[in-house]
């Protein structure tokens, strides 16, 4: 006999109605999330793209990746970002368990191509983010 599953579902989501929270890129007007799926997926945006200090109120908010940057493109300092990056997400975004962190660097253009692969814990959907930084 098949063992039936449970899915765990955020009750915000089963209001369809009611805005969570803000998407990312901002656009005029704001676009809203309706869903925790998009909302966590434009919080990982958010500290995706802020530095440290660059928060008011919350100095140690960010992952500081820009800095990688202008360190030199090297294999040690992609290791240390993607360190850096775990450790962010795991401390601003506890609602996600990361599966893989891909950085491919291209130093000829000071170019990084970041994927977070990432599973919602409360539903446990797959989910994926993929930016690139210059």
């Amino acid at each position: 006999m098949p063992i039936p599953q449970t899915i765990r579902i955020n009750p915000l989501d089963l209001q369809g109605n009611i805005a969570i929270g803000i998407s990312l890129p901002f656009s005029k007007p704001f676009n809203s999330t309706y869903s925790t799926k998009d909302q966590i997926k434009s919080n990982l945006l958010n500290l995706l793209l802020t530095d440290t200090n660059e928060r008011i109120m919350n100095p140690i908010f960010g992952c500081n990746l820009k800095k990688f940057l202008f360190e030199g493109i090297t294999e040690n300092n992609i290791e240390l970002l993607i360190d850096s990056l775990s450790n962010s997400i795991s401390i601003f975004i506890p609602e996600i368990t990361v599966q893989n962190i891909l950085a491919v660097p291209n130093p000829d253009y000071n170019l990084i191509d970041l994927s977070v692969n990432y599973i919602i814990k409360i539903s446990q959907t797959p989910d994926q983010v993929t930016v690139q930084f210059q």
